[in-house]
């Protein structure tokens, strides 16, 4: 529910400044674009989804480099930055958000534990910001949808919507 009324909030925002958005989601699996693509309407604001879960697809779909795969793995600030950025390029959208995380139940490791997720929000000609979040003691699932609303509420906070204080972001 919640994430309905932010993806509508979004959808809003996005419409009233003329903006359309793509996401490229890994962990997600495309639960981020479900949820904008929901709402009757949305065709308008809503460009396209890359749903890029293997290496192979970031590589291929939106041209993150084999370097920076191999130097700092698929969950990371910088494959993060470079998935948003590329779903800008192979697309008409003009603002994109990015996930790639360790949804669990297995993956994690002591540097990447599970329920680390890397969010990266590009927009055309601005620099492109990555964060992430541990949403920890969760299984799959909740991390799944906890991320999925803080690619929403990026995206409606870099439309000049919302907070980001800590408790969201």
């Amino acid at each position: 529910a919640m994430s309905r009324k932010l993806a509508e909030d979004v959808l809003a925002a996005a419409r009233e400044k003329g903006v359309r958005i793509a996401l490229a989601e890994s962990c997600t699996g495309g639960m981020a674009a479900a949820e904008m693509t929901s709402i009757p309407g949305s065709s308008d604001v809503f460009d396209r989804g890359f749903v890029t879960y293997s290496n192979d697809a970031k590589r291929e779909m939106l041209g993150v480099s084999e370097a920076t795969l191999a130097a700092c793995g698929a969950v990371s600030a910088e494959t993060a930055r470079e998935m948003a950025e590329g779903a800008l390029t192979a697309s008409q959208a003009d603002l994109a958000v990015a996930i790639t995380g360790i949804a669990g139940p297995d993956g994690g490791t002591a540097e990447k534990p599970v329920g680390l997720v890397w969010f990266a929000v590009a927009a055309r000609g601005h620099a492109t910001h990555a964060k992430h979040r541990i949403f920890t003691g969760f299984g799959r699932t909740t991390v799944r949808k906890a991320a999925t609303e803080t690619a929403l509420r990026l995206l409606l906070s870099s439309l000049g919507r919302g907070h980001l204080d800590d408790s969201t972001m």
